[in-house]
């Protein structure tokens, strides 16, 4: 869940190495994203979860990343003891967000895909239902992933959106523009997995301490 500070907020999605974890730490990264979705090239089974969540620290957050996960998926990956929020990102309805918080206590985050300002006054639905937004490219209709595609969205639509809901964005960030991006939208958390890789589901260390330090200046 998101820390109530002034401080940005880092999420480095798509962890699925001990040594990139140890980036994203050592780079300042307030959360750590886990994709469990067999067709993502960063995919992480649970245990293999569990093995790369075990040396980080309490104050950082340990968020699964999942596609219209069924409960027996929910089950066993609450089994595991290592997350603090499970980020929705398919396509959930307000009613299944509100569902899943409810049965496995955790904080719920919802994945908005975004296109024009109708996808953003829309989000309006999960209000209650989900504990945190997260403002993200629409894919292509037919895609095979419905993120980590180093796709972005017109990031001035979020200018004025009446946002109760705490949020972040996501969607095609990288070294060069999250800071153009974070100036734009006022965003308080900020979501990268494309934009710190060497090729699809290889994380670069070297560019995950880059993006923290754009990032943060």
């Amino acid at each position: 869940m998101l820390q109530s500070t002034s401080r940005l907020a880092i999420k480095i999605c798509g962890l699925s190495t001990p040594d990139t974890v140890g980036a994203a730490m050592r780079g300042g990264a307030t959360h750590l994203g886990f994709v469990h979705f067999p067709k993502s090239p960063r995919h992480v089974e649970a245990d293999q979860l569990r093995a790369l969540a075990a040396p980080v620290p309490a104050h950082i957050e340990r968020v699964a990343v999942l596609v219209d996960p069924s409960d027996e998926i929910l089950t066993e990956l609450s089994a595991t003891q290592a997350l603090t929020a499970l980020q929705l990102h398919g396509k959930e309805s307000p009613e299944r967000a509100a569902a899943i918080r409810q049965r496995f206590t955790i904080p719920v985050w919802k994945a908005i895909s975004v296109k024009t300002r109708a996808d953003i006054d829309a989000a309006k639905a999960y209000n209650g239902a989900a504990d945190f937004l997260l403002f993200d490219a629409k894919t292509p209709e037919g895609a095979a992933l419905p993120g980590g595609m180093g796709l972005r969205f017109d990031w001035t639509l979020l200018r004025g959106a009446p946002l109760s809901t705490p949020w972040g964005l996501s969607g095609g960030l990288g070294i060069d523009n999250v800071a153009e991006a974070i100036r734009i939208t006022g965003a308080p958390l900020v979501d990268v997995s494309s934009g710190v890789e060497s090729a699809p589901g290889i994380k670069s260390v070297d560019k995950i301490m880059a993006f923290c330090n754009a990032a943060s200046s």
